[in-house]
């Protein structure tokens, strides 16, 4: 499951001025107008061209479960899509993000200080440069752990060394992580 890149969309996707298609035959319709013809939006879909064209003239209502989560994920994808580059230039330059998370935490640093790992639930506003590596990493299609590894450097600048003020050279290790939630 990809714990922090979902969040990461579902925080952009609050900034939409207009809610996304409801019925399977609108979303259809939206899909075939943004990937120009009915066999693009079935490749991307994973099926027949026929169901899609099914789809948006009506003949076909309810998708099955697997294919209504493949259809709302990729209408959400391309939905307003300068809304959302709106949203990510405006966290990555002016407001940063806030990270909402229980984990695990461990440290390495000097000897003689604790290094135990315990989870945590830390709430932690992050600055513009952190919320623009994390987007970055997302458009680039990094992998889940390469953006927690991201999130954790980030959460250890600013919650464990208080940006630079106690702790130094303090490594932060972000494990086992039960929820995180990023707020714009």
């Amino acid at each position: 499951m990809d714990k922090l890149g979902d969040s990461l969309d579902r925080a952009v996707e609050q900034a939409f001025t207009r809610p996304t298609p409801k019925s399977a035959q609108a979303q259809m319709k939206y899909l075939v107008r943004q990937l120009k013809s009915t066999k693009a939006v079935a490749q991307v879909l994973g099926v027949s061209q026929r169901t899609v064209e099914r789809y948006v003239v009506g003949k076909l209502k309810r998708p099955r479960k697997d294919l209504a989560a493949r259809i709302e994920r990729e209408v959400k994808k391309r939905w307003q899509p300068q809304i959302r580059a709106k949203a990510k230039k405006k966290a990555a330059t002016t407001d940063g993000i806030v990270v909402s998370t229980r984990a695990r935490f461990g440290f390495t640093a000097a000897p003689g200080t604790t290094d135990d790992a315990r989870i945590r639930h830390i709430t932690q506003a992050l600055s513009p440069h952190w919320a623009e590596q994390l987007f970055a990493a997302r458009d680039q299609g990094a992998t889940e752990d390469q953006l927690l590894k991201i999130a954790a450097q980030g959460l250890g600048e600013h919650y464990f060394r208080d940006n630079g003020r106690r702790a130094d050279g303090l490594l932060v290790e972000f494990t086992d992580v039960e929820e995180i939630e990023i707020g714009l």
